[in-house]
C-alpha cells in the first residue's frame, strides 16, 4: 500500500497523454474522475480505463453518474437512468415498488459502468428536495429525509450487487440553499439542530451502508465559518464522532468557486487541498484543470509534495485504507454477458 494517495485528478481527452501518465503515476495520485469529454463509445472507454489501470492498478476510476441530467455516458447501449425524483414520485404511489425500482437503478448503473472498467460513481444524492435549489432539483429523491434515506439505501443495495461502493452527497445537505456552489458560495443560516433534524438526518440512518461521503461547498455560519468540506467541526466532530461514520470522505471539486473561499480569502488549489485534508477529508478532487497545459494539476501535485516535506500536511494510513476499500473486490461482468443476464434484464424492466 502506498503511504497515502489523496488526489483524484481528471484527464483531458479520450486517451491518455504522456502528461496524464506522469501525473497518474505520481504516488500522491489516488484516482481519476471521468467526464463526458472522455467518452466516445464503450470500446474507447474500456481502452481508456484499461490504460489507466496499466499505469497503476490501484487507481480508483470514478465518475459522476447518478441518472437524470447527471449521467456522463448516454449512448452506445448505456441505459438512461431516470432522475432520482422519479423514484420519490413512485414512492408516493407505491413505496415498496419504489424501493425495488431504486435497487434496479443502482444495479443497472453500477453493472454497466463496471463492464466498461469504471470502479466507482459519486452517487446517491442525499440532499432533500426543498424546491429551492436549481443545482440539486430533480437529483434529489424527496423532501422527506426518511423517504430519501430508504430510497438511497435501496439504490446502494443495487450498487452493491454490481460490486460497486457508494458516495452519499452533499453532507450535511445542499438542497435548502438556492445558490450553486459551482459559481458562488451558498450560505445556509439554519441552526445545527434544524439541519441535523432534517437535511443531515439520512447520514446517521445510513451509517452502516454508506462507504463514502462528499461534503457540500456550503457555509453553515451557525455551525462553522468555513464550508463543510473544510470544517473540522462538520467532518470530525459531527460526521465522524457524533454520527460514527468511518468510511472515506471526498472533498467536492476544488476548482469550484465555493471551494477556495476560506475565511473571506480566495486561496490556491494547494492551500485548499491542505485545508480539506486537515479538516478530515481523505481525498481531494481537482476537476477540469487537465485541459490545456494542465499547469494547475502539476502545481497541485508539486505543492502537496512540498507541503508534505515541510510538515504542513501529514499522510494518513487510515485515509489510504479507506481509499483502497472503495476499489471493487469482484471482477466485472463483460458487457455482452451482462446484457443476457436475467437479473439485469429484470432490473431494466423495473426502472421507472
Amino acid at each position: 500500500m502506498t503511504e497515502h494517495a489523496p488526489l483524484i485528478l481528471d484527464v483531458a481527452g479520450k486517451e491518455l497523454t504522456d502528461a496524464d501518465r506522469r501525473r497518474l503515476a505520481h504516488p500522491l495520485t489516488g484516482g481519476v474522475i471521468l467526464f463526458s469529454r472522455n467518452w466516445e463509445d464503450r470500446v474507447q472507454l474500456l481502452q481508456l480505463t484499461s490504460s489507466i489501470k496499466a499505469v497503476r492498478d490501484d487507481l480508483l476510476i470514478c465518475v459522476d453518474h447518478e441518472g437524470g441530467r447527471v449521467q456522463r455516458f448516454r449512448t452506445d447501449g448505456f441505459t438512461h437512468v431516470p432522475p432520482m425524483r422519479a423514484l420519490g414520485e413512485l414512492w408516493m404511489k407505491d413505496a415498496l415498488a419504489a424501493t425495488n425500482a431504486a435497487t434496479a437503478c443502482g444495479y443497472v448503473l453500477g453493472a454497466e459502468l463496471r463492464a466498461c472498467g469504471v470502479d466507482f460513481s459519486f452517487t446517491p444524492v442525499l440532499d432533500l428536495d426543498h424546491g429551492e435549489s436549481g443545482v440539486i432539483g430533480d437529483r434529489a429523491f424527496h423532501r422527506d429525509p426518511r423517504v430519501a434515506a430508504l430510497l438511497a439505501k435501496s439504490l446502494m443495495h443495487g450498487l452493491l450487487q454490481a460490486g460497486m461502493a457508494n458516495c452519499g452527497k452533499h453532507f450535511p445537505g445542499h438542497g435548502f440553499v438556492k445558490a450553486d456552489s459551482h459559481t458562488e458560495v451558498p450560505i445556509d443560516r439554519r441552526s445545527l439542530k434544524a439541519i441535523l433534524a432534517d437535511d443531515a438526518a439520512p447520514y446517521p440512518w445510513l451509517s452502516t451502508t454508506l462507504t463514502s461521503v462528499m461534503p457540500a461547498h456550503v457555509i453553515y455560519p451557525k455551525v462553522d465559518s468555513r464550508p463543510a468540506g473544510f470544517s473540522q467541526r462538520w467532518l470530525q466532530d459531527i460526521l465522524r464522532r457524533q454520527m460514527r461514520f468511518d468510511g472515506a470522505i471526498f472533498s467536492d471539486d476544488l476548482s469550484m468557486e465555493g471551494a477556495r473561499r476560506l475565511d473571506g480569502q480566495l486561496v490556491g488549489y494547494t492551500d485548499a487541498a491542505i485545508a480539506a485534508l486537515a479538516a478530515g477529508c481523505d481525498m481531494v478532487l481537482l476537476c477540469n484543470q487537465s485541459i490545456g497545459d494542465g499547469r494547475a494539476v502539476d502545481e497541485l501535485i508539486d505543492g502537496l509534495e512540498k507541503a508534505q516535506a515541510q510538515g504542513l500536511w501529514q499522510p494518513s494510513v487510515d485515509s489510504e485504507s479507506r481509499r483502497v476499500a472503495l476499489l471493487p473486490e469482484t471482477l466485472p461482468q463483460p458487457w455482452d454477458e451482462l446484457m443476457l443476464q436475467p437479473a439485469y434484464m429484470q432490473a431494466l424492466d423495473l426502472l421507472p
